[in-house]
């Protein structure tokens, strides 16, 4: 890996995906080149410069200029910032994702001592994350064995502007009618917001990455948002424009973190850890022994907007 000669010619520099390898290795035929993406990761539009003494052909120069990586296929590192084309041209604002963590059922408000979410994988972890209290009175704690507490995670999407008020609605085209979640398969899996389902993921990667694609057809994950209240009216709301649609989901601990510490050995941490739970009756702190940071992405399929979401799971000795 290096950086592309960008001194002269423009280069297009492409490679196949994981998948696409895998297909051409078969030689069985089911390899066929049927979709692209492009992204502008790396480049600094800052850099543009309509001053420039020379005059307007210069005005991207350093862009041009800058360093770039070459391609390859590893894709929790590459392509963070797709590229996105839209036929319009009186466009002023692009929607994006917000996580909410002010909505009426606020039991999803992240934890402000560490800024994450937090999975107690098993039962006793559970109950040491909530302090023997009732699940429902801990917030930004997530019952990683039983589902059994109501804090989730919900995302918000819409036009983050006070340009356009809230009352117009967004226009098809913009609004997000489908997610993507990615998140290790090795750790957890995408569980119904208020129910005990599992979601099904659609893909998982070489990576241990598992994708699930929701729908608003997927009930109690994706809805609209119907409200066109003001932040000022409404503090249950992020977006200040036009709404589009909420995603809401929980996360259930792996059965490897559940039974096990090996890969809190292997990829986690040991030792005392301590987070200041939020209950209704004030903060008070748990302690943990094994650890494991992650990120669980959610990505709109419809911009290719998308928002890393810090994961925390915890377990008990």
């Amino acid at each position: 890996m290096g950086f592309l000669d960008n001194s002269g010619d423009i280069i297009l520099d492409a490679v196949l995906t994981d998948t696409g390898r895998y297909r051409l290795a078969k030689g069985d035929g089911s390899f066929k080149i049927s979709k692209f993406a492009f992204s502008d990761d790396e480049i600094d539009y800052s850099l543009y410069n309509k001053d420039h003494a020379n005059g307007s052909a210069y005005y991207d120069l350093e862009i041009l200029q800058s360093p770039v990586m070459e391609a390859f296929t590893n894709n929790g590192s590459m392509m963070k910032s797709k590229l996105l084309s839209i036929s319009r041209t009186n466009l002023l604002y692009l929607p994006i994702l917000k996580l909410n963590t002010s909505a009426p059922d606020a039991s999803q408000t992240t934890l402000d001592s560490i800024a994450t979410f937090v999975v107690a994988v098993d039962a006793d972890s559970e109950k040491n994350a909530s302090g023997g209290l009732n699940a429902s009175q801990t917030n930004g704690v997530l019952a990683g064995e039983t589902l059994n507490s109501p804090s989730h995670i919900r995302i918000d999407q819409g036009l983050n502007t006070t340009e356009i008020p809230p009352t117009f609605t967004i226009d098809s085209d913009l609004a997000e009618t489908a997610y993507i979640i990615e998140v290790d398969n090795r750790l957890g899996r995408i569980a119904h917001p208020t129910k005990t389902s599992l979601a099904d993921p659609s893909f998982i990667d070489d990576d241990s990455i598992a994708s699930y694609y929701l729908t608003l057809n997927d009930s109690g994950y994706v809805s609209s948002n119907e409200s066109t209240s003001t932040l000022t009216q409404d503090n249950t709301q992020v977006i200040r424009g036009p709404r589009g649609t909420i995603l809401k989901f929980r996360i259930q601990a792996s059965l490897e973190l559940n039974t096990s510490t090996y890969l809190f050995d292997l990829i986690g941490g040991s030792g005392t850890v301590s987070i200041n739970r939020q209950t209704d009756d004030g903060p008070t702190a748990s302690s943990f022994t094994n650890y494991i940071d992650t990120i669980v992405r959610v990505t709109g399929a419809t911009t290719g907007y998308s928002i890393d979401i810090p994961v925390r799971f915890v377990k008990k000795a």
